[in-house]
């Protein structure tokens, strides 16, 4: 017996797309909010390095995995390093923006929903960033590790934290670039049907060793990103089209393409529907008593 899928139809495409002015605007007011209190963050160099000590010597007493495993594979080749530092500096904000875009246009129920969790991440990361500054590995004398962006190159980053006016070099907990990444994986799974939907995982664990292995980030501070977006997950709920057509074999999918999403296909007694097949009537108890 096959589920009904017109409630899931209906629920997904009676979404409306927000206008788009609005939400051009709204992203962009929430990315120069993200900004500007990054660098109400800036300073703080000795909490910050004090910070950094606490988080190294944590990660050895949870016997992670050391972040120079993962340099050493990337010092490889000047080549390997240069694309993994091009990674870290131009992958990240557009392809958030082109996921957004993308559910914008596909999916205006799903974007409502990822726009929402993405600024609460966000949000939730600026406190903790005020909060706990935190210095990268690659400034921490203690991890030997390399600055990979300043060493090889295209990097992001002022040569000192004290120089640098575009971005708050003390902002390592938690990770965006993990946060943000992940968030993409996830929305993009439940906003498409593909068998190969799965693979979006890859970029987050792409991203990971990239963050981990320039030098940026810590692994603690992938963790606490992850933290952060499971719970904001639990709290801000996909649309219920996520979670109905993922028993409808794709159909409200399809439906939510073409505009056609709960749209009862009106067909007479003894008719035909749209494809000339001969609906088939069910057997009413007692119709024919």
């Amino acid at each position: 017996m096959e589920l009904p899928t017109e409630p899931a139809q209906k629920g997904s495409a009676a979404i409306p797309r927000p206008p788009l002015v609005r939400e051009v605007l709204l992203v962009a007011g929430l990315f120069l909010v993200y900004k500007l209190g990054r660098q109400l963050a800036t300073g703080h160099t000795a909490e910050a390095f004090d910070n950094a000590r606490r988080v190294w010597d944590l990660e050895r007493f949870l016997h992670l995995p050391g972040e120079g495993s993962v340099q050493s594979a990337v010092l490889h080749g000047d080549t390997l390093v240069h694309l993994v530092n091009t990674y870290y500096a131009t992958v990240h904000f557009p392809a958030t923006a082109a996921f957004l875009v993308w559910l914008y246009l596909r999916r205006p129920g799903h974007y409502v929903w990822a726009r929402r969790v993405l600024a609460a991440v966000t949000a939730a990361a600026l406190v903790v960033h005020l909060t706990f500054p935190l210095a990268p590995p690659r400034m921490l004398a203690a991890t030997g590790l390399v600055d990979t962006g300043q060493v090889y190159g295209p990097t992001v980053y002022g040569a000192s934290p004290e120089t640098d006016s575009l971005s708050n070099q003390f902002a390592a907990m938690p990770s965006l670039h993990f946060g943000w990444a992940l968030m993409v994986a996830i929305g993009l799974i439940a906003a498409t049907r593909s068998r190969w939907r799965w693979l979006w995982l890859l970029h987050p664990l792409l991203t990971l060793l990239v963050i981990v292995g320039t030098a940026n980030h810590y692994w603690l501070d992938a963790i606490v990103a992850a933290a952060l977006l499971g719970i904001v997950l639990a709290v801000v709920r996909p649309p219920r089209r996520a979670v109905a057509a993922a028993g409808s074999g794709g159909k409200s999918e399809a439906a939510e393409d073409t505009g056609d999403a709960g749209r009862p296909v009106p067909h007479a007694s003894g008719g035909q529907d749209a494809a000339g097949r001969v609906p088939e009537v069910p057997d009413l108890v007692g119709a024919r008593r």
